[in-house]
């Protein structure tokens, strides 16, 4: 079976802890711009799409993804999982790729590996971090999905936690989906590190990230950025204290 393999990027304008933080710049870039060219990097991605609410001050994300060739559907501000579902159904996607917009180091060979593997396992859900446990660093961990699931979770989900976390339903329910988690080994194996952007520090963070290694039309991955913070530890100190949201926080 050919697989159409869409990433969805959601983002919204409307963060409490940091807002617009996905159009904060990164590198003379928005944070939402880096993610992008990092999807667009995937060997294994036929298309990418952006999702985000309704609301008025995300018209800006909106002009942002027609500006970058990204098509664009907004939809409810507490049900991500509709803005999901109605968003495959409209790109014929076979394969979802569920990706943060706040996630500015995402790592396409990482994206590669676990939709390959997602494939070969002939899995429901698979991920390498979100519904199980976290061994890679926090903000280069994905989930992929078929539609299928998709489609039975949005028809099934009945929860408000449910349908604002798109993928909470089928992980917490291994005895309908099948479910596999990809775990990371050697030196990608460092769940401490904080990857992801919540709050003033996190962007500290990964903006000196992105000043010691980024460079135009390149890009770099997990390993560079792990071998730069085992090189200089002052940096990880920036956003240790930074407490990550549990589900229903």
């Amino acid at each position: 079976m050919t697989h159409n393999v869409v990433a969805i990027v959601q983002a919204r304008m409307g963060s409490t802890r940091l807002p617009g933080k996905v159009m904060l710049p990164i590198a003379n870039k928005p944070m939402l711009q880096h993610v992008i060219e990092r999807l667009r990097a995937s060997l294994v991605l036929n298309n990418i799409a952006l999702t985000t609410t309704i609301l008025k001050e995300d018209n800006y994300l909106e002009a942002f993804a027609n500006l970058h060739g990204i098509v664009c559907y907004r939809g409810s501000v507490q049900d991500v999982l509709s803005q999901y579902y109605n968003a495959a159904i409209h790109l014929h996607a076979t394969v979802i790729v569920r990706v943060n917009a706040d996630s500015p180091l995402i790592d396409p060979r990482l994206v590669d590996e676990l939709v390959v593997s997602h494939l070969y396992t002939n899995a429901d859900y698979t991920s390498n971090g979100n519904g199980g446990i976290q061994t890679f660093p926090l903000g280069v961990d994905s989930e992929v999905f078929s539609y299928n699931a998709l489609e039975k979770a949005y028809n099934e989900s009945y929860k408000n936690y449910e349908r604002e976390h798109v993928t909470t339903y089928i992980y917490q329910h291994p005895e309908i989906f099948k479910l596999k988690s990809v775990e990371a080994i050697g030196k990608l194996r460092r769940p401490d590190l904080r990857l992801t952007v919540d709050e003033e520090d996190d962007l500290r963070l990964v903006r000196e990230i992105f000043d010691r290694l980024y460079c135009e039309n390149q890009i770099f991955y997990t390993e560079d950025v792990i071998a730069l913070l085992d090189g200089h530890p002052e940096l990880i100190s920036i956003n240790a204290h930074v407490h990550q949201k549990k589900l229903g926080e």
